[in-house]
């Protein structure tokens, strides 16, 4: 930094395009603001880049996958049947890299373009409660600004005893292989060790993975996360619950991990080792420590219900502060801020239900409460589920595993909580997120035509069974 520099004056400064920050800006913009970007990497952020667009890529491409290796196994149950299946893997990682993230990074820096969102590419340092210091690659640019929204995000948690480098991955080169690994070893069992996992599992890899708590998926309960339990198991891969991950050593050909199960030690080789212990917040670089800022544990951000901080004019979104790290969450708080910065008195948190997906080999889907929740309130609320084997669309589709639950007031029958688990959730749990966010009953629900012969129709089953008048179960 150039000693005694001119500061630039701007008036709402973004740290970070994510999911968060681009949307931050690009409200704060429609509300009237003249708005800057600071990027140190690509528009997008993590999730259009290296996270959950290109993650859920090969996720599909997996499924397609899988689906004709059973065709040519002349397993389908269909009556089809395929030969010669190949999978192109450069021509499948370019369709992922250039159709799908290329094209929706590009349509991000177009509507941040047609908004005039300033766009500052480098590393971003608080000097003080007002100043921003850029590192750029030619030098260096001091920003002083009126507002700032911090949105910049999180990375992959490294451990010390599994350094990322070579065959050692995090999230980010897991994405970018150059092979499908023969066997792919997975440290941490939660939503990303399993949603890639599950992704070369399709693709055809054995996996492994090692998890320290008693059940993988944390953050679903036991009878949603035995189901992907139970199909990785059935395909020839293995799960160890209640582990602890000790060691691993590397060759130019393979990796081995040392855990223990039980008091025991084991080992297991795989071509690499993928460690998904979970992600921590980037606010650690960024001279927070210059500023009036309060801060919590793990490095997250203190903010009140409008995401502000202790500092008046500077707010924090995303995964730089508490609640799930998840993308949907960031820019729903983005466009608090930005509406809060405008001086809009009724810019404030006030929903009560958060959706939380799963991307595995059957999706997972949970909002509101869940059983575990209301374990102490038995008298008072009602838990109703209905099987997608009793739905005509899912058994159609070859893919009648899994449920749809409610939880429900007894007093109101007001929907307080919903799980999914089976084909659609990712959509599915939309509808019932709508409902608990606006105080719709079951009877509200199952009051609700649906056409048929549609998956959401389990949502209507469902209802009529917490409503204690069911059709078909």
């Amino acid at each position: 930094m150039v000693v005694g520099a001119q500061a630039t004056e701007i008036d709402t400064v973004v740290i970070g395009s994510g999911p968060g920050g681009y949307v931050a800006a690009i409200r704060a913009a429609e509300l009237g603001q003249k708005v800057t970007i600071i990027e140190k990497d690509n528009v997008g952020g993590v999730c259009l880049n290296i996270g959950c667009i290109p993650s859920k890529a090969l996720i599909n491409i997996g499924h397609h996958y899988a689906d004709a290796k059973r065709e040519e196994a002349k397993e389908s149950p269909f009556g089809l049947t395929t030969t010669g299946v190949k999978l192109d893997w450069a021509s499948a990682q370019k369709w992922k890299d250039e159709q799908v993230v290329k094209q929706l990074t590009g349509g991000v820096g177009m509507l941040l373009k047609k908004h005039k969102v300033e766009i500052i590419k480098g590393n971003a340092e608080f000097l003080d409660n007002e100043t921003l210091n850029v590192e750029q690659e030619d030098g260096f640019k001091l920003l002083h600004f009126n507002n700032c929204i911090i949105a910049t995000g999180s990375r992959p948690i490294e451990i010390p005893p599994f350094p990322f480098g070579g065959r050692i991955l995090d999230s980010t080169s897991a994405l970018s292989l150059k092979e499908i690994p023969k066997h792919l070893i997975i440290v941490g069992g939660g939503v990303i060790g399993s949603e890639l996992g599950g992704a070369y599992r399709l693709l055809g890899a054995k996996i492994t993975i090692v998890e320290g708590l008693d059940h993988i998926l944390n953050g679903f309960d036991t009878e949603m996360s035995d189901i992907i339990s139970k199909r990785v198991k059935a395909s020839g891969s293995d799960i160890f619950t209640s582990a602890k991950a000790i060691s691993a050593v590397q060759t130019d050909k393979d990796v081995t991990l040392t855990f223990e199960v039980d008091g025991k030690e084991q080992t297991v080789t795989g071509d690499y080792l993928l460690v998904a212990v979970g992600r921590r917040a980037n606010t650690d670089l960024i001279g927070l420590n210059n500023t009036d800022i309060k801060m919590l544990d793990r490095g997250l951000i203190e903010v009140d219900d409008s995401y502000k901080t202790s500092v008046e004019h500077i707010y924090a979104i995303g995964d730089v502060v508490p609640g799930p790290m998840l993308a949907h969450k960031a820019s729903f708080q983005g466009k608090i801020a930005a509406a809060a910065i405008s001086g809009d008195p009724e810019a404030v948190d006030m929903h009560i239900s958060l959706p939380a997906v799963a991307y595995t080999s059957t999706e997972l889907a949970t909002v509101g409460v869940t059983p575990a929740d209301v374990a102490d309130r038995k008298g008072d609320v009602k838990i109703s589920k209905f099987p997608f084997a009793a739905n005509g669309r899912a058994l159609s589709m070859d893919e009648a595993e899994g449920f749809i639950r409610l939880i429900t007031e007894n007093k109101e029958g007001a929907i307080i909580g919903a799980q999914i688990a089976g084909p659609g959730a990712s959509d599915l749990i939309s509808g019932l997120s709508l409902a608990i966010e606006n105080g719709l009953t079951a009877h509200d629900i199952s009051l609700t035509i649906q056409p048929h012969p549609t998956l959401g129709e389990a949502i209507m089953d469902t209802a009529e069974l917490a409503d204690g008048m069911p059709i078909h179960i």
